[in-house]
C-alpha cells in the first residue's frame, strides 16, 4: 500500500507538470530552445507518467482487496493510457531520428509500440463491450487507429517530403490526448469532488484534439509548400 501511495504521488506530480507544459511545444517556435526544452519536460513526464500508471494498474487488478468490477476497468484503462501515452512519445521521438531515412523501416523497437497499442486497443475494446464500460469500449479506437498509422509509416518508404515532420506532430499531439483524458477521467472528477461524470465529458479532449492535429497538418502542409513555391 506505501509503494502505490509513492507511486500515485509521482503520477500526479508528473501528470500536472505534463498538463502545464504541454502547450508549450505547440506555440513556440519549431525546433527553437524553447521549443526543444518544453517539449523534453513534457515527454520525461509522460515517460513517469506511464510508468506510474502501468504499476498502479497493476496493483489494482491484482494485489488491492477491496476492488471492484468498476475499479478494475478503470485500473485497465490507466493500463491503456500508459500504453497510449508511451507509444506515441516514443514515436514523436524516433521519427525525428530516423527523418532522413529512404526505405522501409523494420527495427523491432520501433514497430512493437506501435503493434502493442493496436492489440492492447483491441483487447481493451472487447473487454469493455463485455462488461457494458463505454469508456473502454470506444475509447481504445484511438489507440487502434494511431498503432496503425504509426504501423503503416513505418513499414513503407517515406511518400513526401518533410514526412518525419508530420508524424511528430501527429504523435506528440496524440499523447495529448492521452494526457488530457487521462486527467478528464480521474483528476477534473477528484478535484471538482464528483463522483461521476458524464461520459460525453470522457471523450472531450479526442473530440476537439482530433480535428486540430488534421488542421495543423493542413496548415503546415499548405505553408511548406508555399515556401517552396516561392
Amino acid at each position: 500500500m506505501l509503494l502505490f501511495s509513492i507511486f500515485k504521488v509521482i503520477h500526479i506530480i508528473a501528470g500536472f507538470t505534463a498538463l502545464l507544459v504541454f502547450w508549450l511545444p505547440i506555440v513556440t517556435k519549431k525546433g527553437g530552445k524553447a521549443h526543444v526544452r518544453s517539449g523534453w519536460v513534457y515527454v520525461i513526464a509522460m515517460g513517469t507518467v506511464a510508468i506510474s500508471a502501468l504499476v498502479m494498474g497493476i496493483w489494482r487488478i491484482g494485489f488491492d482487496p477491496d476492488k471492484t468490477v468498476e475499479s478494475v476497468a478503470f485500473a485497465w484503462f490507466l493500463i491503456f493510457i500508459s500504453i497510449l501515452s508511451s507509444a506515441t512519445a516514443w514515436y514523436g521521438i524516433r521519427v525525428l531520428r530516423y527523418k532522413n531515412r529512404k526505405a522501409a523501416h523494420r527495427q523491432p523497437v520501433d514497430l512493437l509500440f506501435p503493434a502493442l497499442l493496436v492489440a492492447s486497443g483491441a483487447a481493451m475494446s472487447l473487454y469493455g463491450a463485455t462488461i457494458d464500460f463505454t469508456l473502454l469500449t470506444w475509447f481504445p479506437f484511438i489507440g487502434i487507429f494511431l498503432g496503425t498509422t504509426q504501423l503503416v509509416y513505418w513499414l513503407r518508404p517515406p511518400g513526401r517530403k518533410l514526412h518525419w515532420w508530420f508524424e511528430h506532430l501527429g504523435g506528440m499531439l496524440g499523447c495529448c490526448i492521452a494526457t488530457i483524458t487521462a486527467f478528464t477521467v480521474f483528476g477534473a472528477p477528484r478535484l471538482l469532488g464528483l463522483s461521476s461524470v458524464h461520459p460525453l465529458v470522457w471523450f472531450m479532449p479526442t473530440i476537439v484534439l482530433v480535428p486540430c492535429i488534421i488542421g495543423f497538418s493542413r496548415y503546415y502542409h499548405k505553408k511548406f509548400n508555399s515556401s517552396k513555391s516561392a
